[in-house]
């Protein structure tokens, strides 16, 4: 029979586990990102070998949103909730902002051109504040 504490024990270990393997799932997809958009630049010049950079890079992605997934379901009721907040937020922010700026772009407001990292790093940002603030109202 299994104690409380035993109980306690595996589930941290479970996702511990499943957090390493999210965090390997995302240092792959990252890596495979930069040689698909440097490996043309400074690597080849194969435009073959680029797209397979790129549907490699692609097929990682889906195994990062599978990880997330794992990790997710993994989670207390507690921290899914915090999660999908903040996910919910981050979504919003970025759609929101992205078709803005995209708009100020495409209609000449600005000068510059809508950059999709610009996006990223602004969802990135919203979710990380929106971890934040979960995790603080339910402390």
């Amino acid at each position: 029979m299994k104690t409380p504490q035993s109980t306690t024990t595996d589930w941290k270990e479970r996702n511990a586990n499943y957090t390493k393997k999210l965090a390997k799932w995302t240092a792959a997809w990252v890596v495979t990102l930069a040689i698909a958009t440097f490996g043309p630049v400074f690597i080849w010049q194969q435009e073959a070998i680029t797209i397979t950079a790129i549907v490699v890079n692609f097929l990682v992605g889906i195994g990062m949103i599978l990880a997330n997934k794992h990790h997710l379901l993994s989670l207390d009721e507690l921290q899914q909730k915090i999660q999908l907040n903040a996910m919910g937020l981050s979504l919003g922010v970025g759609l929101i902002s992205g078709i803005s700026y995209s708009t100020l772009s495409t209609t000449g407001v600005i000068n510059s051109h809508a950059e999709i990292s610009h996006l990223v790093i602004v969802m990135s940002l919203t979710y990380m504040v929106g971890i934040i603030l979960g995790n603080r109202k339910y402390q």
